[in-house]
């Protein structure tokens, strides 16, 4: 499946999205899709040819209860209403005990912690029409005493239950630059061939920490680690992921256009 370049859907940049020429995929938050009336603008993308990801944010994949079979069931019914290729979902938790903590909470690296992420990811599986890609989070802390280094955890993690891998690289960045790693190290250690494709994404130095907040453009380290991983194997596709604090146009697509170019990937703009 050969995707190319793209950008996250959202409902405030709907028109800049659906405007741009050579767009074969986005993405869109799987908790925003009612299955039975999808935006407008997503049907059209559909219509057009460009693939159309749901991508969850609230399936706690890594939490010790089993994932909720509502949600699960959700995410099946956007991806039929959108005919698309894949979901995905993320390597986190997100409740415990019957409280949401609002945010994507890491795993820690145990095989307690593995045990009960390949339960929920294989019961995902079981009920979903497409494949299940899933995307390492980026963190500002690692639970102590792990017991795997991220690559091997992740690589188990797929083995285990024939999920993808959607990798986020600017989240192996701002791993790697809060550990004060090289980022690179981490792809040397993944199976790359599972890549089913990759967010990028911009972030701002806080309080002697690297945020990843979807706010920033794409900094020259990230762009950078892009061409290093196409050097070794190159992904599908690459996706853009802007949340709020939208620029102008032309910045826009100014960076999608950097993303191209470090990717050897055609321009979408």
């Amino acid at each position: 499946m050969d995707l190319g370049v793209g950008i996250g859907w959202r409902p405030e940049i709907a028109g800049f999205v659906g405007a741009l020429p050579g767009l074969r995929f986005t993405e869109v938050i799987a908790e925003s899709v009612h299955p039975a009336h999808p935006a407008p603008e997503l049907l059209e993308l559909r219509e057009r040819g460009a693939a159309v990801v749901p991508h969850g944010v609230k399936l706690s994949l890594g939490g010790a209860e089993p994932v909720a079979a509502d949600r699960v069931a959700h995410l099946a019914a956007c991806a039929e209403a959108l005919g698309s290729p894949l979901v995905s979902e993320h390597v986190a938790f997100v409740r415990a005990g019957g409280i949401e903590a609002g945010h994507l909470l890491p795993v820690p690296r145990t095989r307690a912690a593995l045990d009960a992420l390949t339960a929920n990811i294989r019961r995902t599986r079981a009920e979903l029409p497409v494949p299940l890609a899933v995307e390492p989070i980026a963190t500002l802390f690692d639970w102590p005493d792990a017991e795997y280094t991220e690559g091997d955890f992740l690589t188990e993690l797929l083995e285990r239950t024939d999920a993808l891998l959607l990798l986020d690289v600017a989240n192996v960045y701002a791993n790697a630059r809060n550990r004060g790693e090289d980022p690179v190290r981490l792809l040397d250690r993944l199976p790359l061939e599972r890549v089913a494709y990759c967010h990028v994404a911009g972030g701002v130095e806080q309080g002697g920490r690297y945020h990843d907040t979807h706010t920033a453009a794409v900094p020259r380290d990230v762009l950078d680690l892009i061409a290093e991983l196409c050097a070794r194997h190159r992904p599908p596709g690459f996706l853009l992921e802007r949340d709020g604090h939208y620029p102008p146009i032309g910045e826009m697509r100014a960076e999608l256009d950097a993303i191209a170019a470090a990717s050897g990937m055609a321009p979408v703009t």
